[in-house]
């Protein structure tokens, strides 16, 4: 599978996560919450690979020596200090470039291990510290999202001799169909897919703009399906990023759009480097209590392109500020500009795009 990824044109892997406790995965694994086109979230309850270590190790060397351009990351969990540097150094003799300390598992954590780690400071620091020492390879914290304070937790990481956070993993959650449960049971498992995307690029624009460690590395994951997608966490700070839920559903092909697009928004900026999109939007964004409150953007309604449904006034009506009046004879909505406050419901709910922006003004008092 990896290889055929590289063939596709991914630059990287990350190895599913290696383990040395035995595997025993329940079905089914895999639930979704769907539109009427494809998938919004995907729940997962899947573990590590089931592979014997040895295995797994000699696929990673087997890949690397096959393909030498490319970049090998060897995702790996202990339970201990002994199976963390026993694992990384492992990894370090397959030929990897880099080891992934996953601290962020939800299917793990009952054994004391994945997110269980992931939210204790201490453990986090102990963890990294001792695969750091042990081996010469780049460290890279696996973060998990389910915690309270994250920022800490990471810059912990950091300091304990790690080069990189990969953030996030999947975020807790349950889902009901009956035809994923488990012998009659739910439970709760990861949620990923492209509805985790904001929550995601929010955690990495905290570790971005973090004051203590400025420059930290860091590597995108969540929701990334499209190049449009991979350019928002390239621009919040990312280096790189990492896609598996689009591949499960999509596969390896989406690798083009992914280049492509991303080539052809450079060619259009006149811009030769990704480096020089890297962080570039983090200026541009600001704490709420310093957003701008004393302008508004009313909304501005295309004539020629609203259809008469009706769905901006039942919206704004029932859900809004009653800012909108709609004439059931010529079926045309009317703007109510002294009730307006500017919140945009009804240019998110119209199904056509015939809701756009008029410019910012200042409000009257």
């Amino acid at each position: 599978m990896m290889a055929r990824a590289f063939e596709a044109g991914w630059a990287g892997v990350f190895s599913k996560t290696i383990c040395l406790q035995d595997i025993h995965e329940v079905s089914t694994r895999f639930d979704a919450v769907t539109d009427a086109i494809s998938m919004i979230g995907f729940r997962d309850m899947e573990q590590f690979s089931g592979n014997p270590v040895s295995a797994d190790f000699a696929i990673l060397h087997s890949l690397k020596m096959d393909y030498p351009s490319k970049v090998v990351i060897a995702s790996i969990m202990g339970q201990n200090e002994n199976q963390w540097i026993s694992l990384a150094k492992m990894a370090e003799e397959a030929g990897a470039d880099a080891v992934e300390l996953n601290f962020s598992c939800l299917q793990m954590a009952e054994m004391g291990m994945g997110s269980d780690v992931g939210q204790d400071e201490e453990l986090l620091m102990r963890y990294t510290a001792c695969v750091k020492q042990n081996v010469k390879l780049p460290v890279i914290a696996k973060m998990t999202p389910n915690i309270t304070k994250f920022n800490m937790p990471a810059l912990g990481t950091y300091f304990a001799g790690a080069s990189e956070n990969s953030a996030l993993n999947t975020i807790q959650g349950i889902t009901m169909s009956p035809l994923a449960a488990v012998s009659g049971k739910q439970t709760i498992s990861g949620y990923s897919g492209s509805a985790v995307k904001p929550i995601s690029l929010r955690f990495i624009y905290e570790l971005a703009s973090n004051a203590i460690v400025p420059n930290v590395e860091l590597s995108g994951i969540g929701g990334i399906e499209t190049w449009h997608d991979a350019l928002e966490f390239i621009q919040l700070g990312c280096r790189n990023v990492q896609v598996c839920t689009a591949v499960m559903q999509y596969g390896y092909r989406i690798i083009d759009d992914l280049i492509c697009g991303l080539q052809n928004y450079m060619a259009e900026r006149g811009i030769d480097r990704l480096e020089t999109l890297v962080g570039e939007q983090l200026p541009n964004l600001a704490l709420p209590a310093d957003l701008d409150r004393v302008k508004v953007v009313f909304p501005k309604i295309d004539r020629e392109k609203c259809i008469g449904c009706g769905r901006c006034y039942t919206s704004c009506t029932e859900g809004g500020h009653q800012a909108i009046n709609f004439d059931s004879e010529t079926r045309q909505p009317q703007i109510v500009g002294t009730k307006c406050v500017g919140c945009h419901l009804c240019r998110l709910v119209c199904p056509i795009g015939a809701i756009g922006l008029s410019k910012r003004i200042c409000k009257k008092i």
